[in-house]
């Protein structure tokens, strides 16, 4: 229920070219009569999308600025001090203004540059959807609490119907706006949560413009839909290798070529939904190991010891590896894994013959190719 919407509101990482020398100026206004001397943080993210401070400023008579050069447009968040929340604003070269009240950043007002007026269009929208969500989420809580099951039914068709709406916001809104940095990163989204087929999601990044198919985030895109060509079913699977718990390395070629039918199943201790259908890969693979069913666990956990204490709990006596570097991992960029569960359904010769499998559906597929 989640996944579509938060692609509207979750557009929080974005970068792209601009051969502007000139650098940037950020000007601050804070209504609300804010306190001469609170600090105001100016942070980004790391490549592993952690928060990081890139600078700080100081809050006088209910200003505050920032200057530099930024060589690449990138998404970044103003912070202030005592407040919760943020303010994200495109930092790029060229004169950047913003204003907000103290106690609701939420709402901050941005103009100046080219890509900082479009992230306004955007979010302008953006928020209206996150207050309809809000209102229907509120209300189905009120009609769980009064045991108002018919409330709750309705509200959450109602709510799949928002999805639905959310979605094409942002498809419609890229589809209009291909000049838009932020289009770049909402077909980046739904390419992630697989919430377009693959050739609409092909579609919108072939119509953006030159310039925005050659900013990072569009080059990557490009490099994952690409790469998406060898993990498509009918290919043949790209080989890896990574170390086992007991530190021996191992190869999906090594257990491909001993077994009728492989899963290469993508999950990690931390992962919920992953820990949840364990169970079911668990009962698949008792029924169908001798009949030449078997199966490579790749784990994108970050710590050994929570990787084999989940292999223990949950039972899961096959072939696991892992380089313990969560999505940074060399095997989830070779298949392009931004979300998991993931899992890919092999043939004796290594080809894709199924994706993403869960429940009943998993069985099913492979009853039909064993029995």
């Amino acid at each position: 229920m989640k996944k579509i919407f938060a692609i509207a509101l979750g557009i929080l990482f974005l970068a792209a070219c601009n051969s502007d020398p000139k650098g940037y100026t950020l000007n601050g206004t804070i209504t609300g009569e804010p306190e001469n001397g609170i600090k105001v943080f100016l942070k980004t993210t790391d490549t592993l999308n952690q928060l990081v401070e890139v600078d700080t400023a100081t809050v006088e008579n209910g200003k505050f600025i920032f200057t530099g050069n930024q060589v690449e447009p990138k998404l970044h968040y103003i912070f202030m001090e005592s407040n919760r929340g943020n303010i994200p604003v495109v930092l790029e070269n060229g004169t950047i203004e913003m204003e907000f009240q103290k106690d609701s950043l939420n709402y901050a007002k941005l103009k100046g540059t080219e890509q900082n007026e479009l992230f306004m269009d955007f979010l302008d929208e953006s928020r209206k959807l996150s207050e309809r969500a809000m209102s229907m989420q509120n209300d189905m809580r009120d009609a769980a609490q009064k045991m108002d099951t018919a409330t709750v039914t309705s509200l959450r068709e109602e709510f799949m119907e928002f999805q639905e709406e959310a979605k094409d916001f942002n498809v419609n809104y890229a589809k209009e706006n291909p000049n838009a940095l932020i289009s770049v990163l909402i077909i980046g989204n739904l390419m992630a949560s697989k919430a377009l087929p693959l050739d609409e999601v092909k579609a919108l990044f072939e119509a953006l413009t030159p310039e925005m198919k050659a900013t990072e985030p569009g080059k990557k895109i490009k490099e994952q839909l690409d790469s998406m060509k060898s993990t498509e079913i009918g290919s043949k699977a790209p080989d890896f290798s990574a170390p086992t718990p007991t530190g021996d390395v191992l190869a999906l070629s090594q257990v491909t070529g001993k077994s009728k039918l492989t899963l290469v199943d993508f999950w990690a201790a931390w992962c919920r939904p992953c820990r949840a259908e364990n169970p079911n890969i668990v009962s698949v693979y008792e029924k169908y190991k001798d009949k030449g069913f078997n199966i490579l666990g790749v784990s994108l956990d970050t710590r050994a010891q929570d990787w084999k204490g989940a292999i223990e709990a949950d039972g899961l006596a096959w072939n696991h590896i892992s380089n313990l570097q969560r999505f940074q991992d060399p095997i989830a960029r070779l298949y392009n894994i931004n979300a998991i569960p993931a899992a890919f359904l092999l043939d004796e010769n290594g080809v894709i013959v199924a994706k993403d499998l869960r429940g009943p559906a998993l069985e099913q597929k492979v009853a039909e190719l064993l029995n």
